[in-house]
C-alpha cells in the first residue's frame, strides 16, 4: 500500500451510431473525422489546434443529439467548419463529399463560396 488516496469518477459513455449512405451502421469514430479534415487541410496554413477544436465540436454535436447520426449530417458539419476556416480545404472536402464529377462542379462550388464571402462583406 502506498498510503496515497485516489478518487475515480465515472462518466457514462454515450455511443453514437453513424448511419452510412448505404444504410450500414458503425460507431462514431473521431479519428475518421480527423483524417478527413487533415486530408482536406494538407499543406494549408491553419492555426495550431484548429483540427482538434473542429473534431471536438463535431463530436460534441453528434453526442448531443440522438444516438443515431447520418454520415450526411457529419459531412455537412465538416463542410460548415471548413467553409469558415479555409476555402481550398472546403473545396477539397466538398469534392469528395459531394462526389464532384468534373471542373464544372468545382466552378459551381467556388462561385457559391465567392457569393457567400461577398454577401458577408456587405453586411
Amino acid at each position: 500500500m502506498c498510503g496515497e488516496r485516489f478518487t475515480t469518477f465515472e462518466r457514462p459513455v454515450i455511443g453514437v451510431t453513424v448511419v452510412k449512405r448505404s444504410g450500414r451502421r458503425e460507431g462514431f469514430d473521431r479519428e475518421k473525422v480527423r483524417r478527413g479534415l487533415e486530408s482536406a487541410l494538407a499543406d494549408r496554413s491553419v492555426p495550431e489546434g484548429a483540427v482538434d477544436d473542429i473534431v471536438a465540436r463535431i463530436e460534441a454535436s453528434a453526442r448531443g443529439g440522438s444516438a443515431l447520426v447520418t454520415s450526411d449530417e457529419l459531412g455537412k458539419a465538416v463542410l460548415a467548419e471548413l467553409r469558415d476556416l479555409d476555402d481550398v480545404a472546403y473545396l477539397r472536402f466538398a469534392s469528395v463529399y459531394k462526389e464532384f464529377q468534373g471542373a464544372r462542379d468545382f466552378e459551381r462550388e467556388a462561385a457559391a463560396l465567392e457569393r457567400r464571402d461577398r454577401d458577408a462583406s456587405v453586411r
